[in-house]
């Protein structure tokens, strides 16, 4: 879709004004703004005005959004909490990858006698987990320093490694016709050693920052631009090494957080003050680019494809959605020593599909390989997964606050 500048300026104050309008009504109502933004996206695209409809500038937008907000998340990490729910956060997000997709594969195939290839992207799409959906979620209520928010946090990180290599490999099957490991092993290997590296590199390039900045610095703006400049790099390297661009600004924001700790005991301590300026400088920033990604994953839902009349609808969508809420819920009561309610809290947390169960979905129609009413049926969980969540959290919370 080609549009002029002044129509794209008008289409960026739309979002901006709708998230912000929809953001505070929803937060009045005592509810996650986060949902109200969804509920912009979803007013002004297709769904219902069909104002804005995705292009690949809001794409970018919207990509600048999440990386600030995964490299927000990163700073504010406490890396001691991060490391101790490391065991904790593996079982969540293995369990809660392999369990939907499995299921969501077997039920297509072997009952719903869909095709392998068709099967295969109808699991993957249900393994997807929307960290910035959660990670929002749980920032809306206060509650993403938690020790479950460090379950929860390090549990997405893996399931969006895992989502990717499982994407690669569905991908790979669709044009060759099989799964190549070579490729599967190549990736893995490449994250794992870009998260070896990464946070130390991030970390010293931090360091020069701040000797720039103490020293030299002759212009004003340096720190955010500086700080802008480490994250988009980052985020250009993960994708390098075949992670998400997401993980690479997670990755900068970790490693310039208050307790960053290198293997081995070594530790190199962020001067505070720094820090704070540094989060201070950037705020403003991440909080203007932040909503638009939640409105375009709002744009991106397209209620009209829905044919709420099928009786195949209906019957298709609830069994894919237990498998999806289920299957995630399942890797949060596989750990040991936690009341059920903080198991319940972690397992909700991981459900939201979001912008990544679309980009399966997406890639799925694109292809060929959902039809239309598959397409709708894959929107459907995707929205009613993304949306209830949040909801529950707040609930979940106060709970177990009484």
């Amino acid at each position: 879709m080609e549009i002029n500048v002044h129509e794209f300026f008008l289409i960026l104050f739309l979002i901006l004004v709708s998230a912000k309008i929809f953001g505070e009504l929803f937060a009045y109502l005592k509810l996650p703004s986060v949902l109200g933004e969804v509920f912009a996206g979803i007013l002004i695209g297709p769904s219902f005005l069909h104002f804005v409809e995705p292009n690949q500038i809001l794409k970018v937008l919207a990509e600048i959004g999440i990386i600030l907000l995964l490299f927000e998340v990163g700073l504010e990490t406490d890396v001691k909490k991060l490391k101790d729910a490391g065991v904790r956060s593996v079982i969540v997000a293995v369990v809660g990858a392999i369990i939907p997709f499995v299921f969501g594969y077997g039920v297509s195939h072997y009952f719903l006698e869909l095709p392998i290839l068709i099967s295969l992207f109808i699991g993957g799409t249900l393994t997807a987990t929307s960290i910035g959906i959660t990670i929002r979620a749980l920032k809306d209520i206060g509650k993403h320093r938690t020790s479950v928010a460090q379950i929860v946090i390090g549990a997405a990180v893996i399931d969006d490694i895992i989502g990717v290599v499982l994407l690669v490999m569905i991908y790979d099957f669709v044009i060759t016709g099989e799964i190549n490991l070579y490729t599967t092993g190549r990736i893995l290997f490449l994250i794992a050693v870009f998260f070896t590296i990464a946070p130390v590199l991030a970390n010293l390039i931090s360091k020069l920052i701040h000797v720039y900045d103490r020293y030299l610095k002759k212009a004003d703006g340096f720190i955010p631009s500086s700080i802008i400049a480490l994250i988009l790099l980052f985020a250009y390297l993960s994708h390098l090494f075949g992670a998400p661009e997401i993980l690479g600004a997670f990755t900068a924001g970790l490693a310039l957080s208050r307790r960053f700790f290198l293997p081995f005991g070594i530790s190199f301590q962020t001067d505070p003050q720094f820090l704070q300026r540094i989060e201070n400088n950037m705020r403003p920033i991440i909080q203007l680019f932040t909503p638009i990604f939640f409105v375009m994953v709002g744009v991106s839902i397209n209620l009209r494809v829905i044919d709420i009349t099928s009786y195949d609808f209906w019957v298709i969508s609830i069994v894919l959605l237990i498998i999806a809420v289920i299957g995630k819920m399942a890797g949060a009561f596989l750990i040991k020593g936690m009341p059920d309610l903080k198991k319940t809290i972690i397992g909700v947390a991981m459900v939201p599909r979001g912008e990544v169960g679309l980009i399966f979905a997406e890639l799925g129609r694109t292809t060929e390989i959902f039809n239309d009413e598959l397409y709708a049926i894959m929107v459907f969980v995707i929205i009613i997964t993304t949306i209830v969540p949040p909801l529950l959290l707040k609930w979940l919370f106060r709970l177990e606050e009484e």
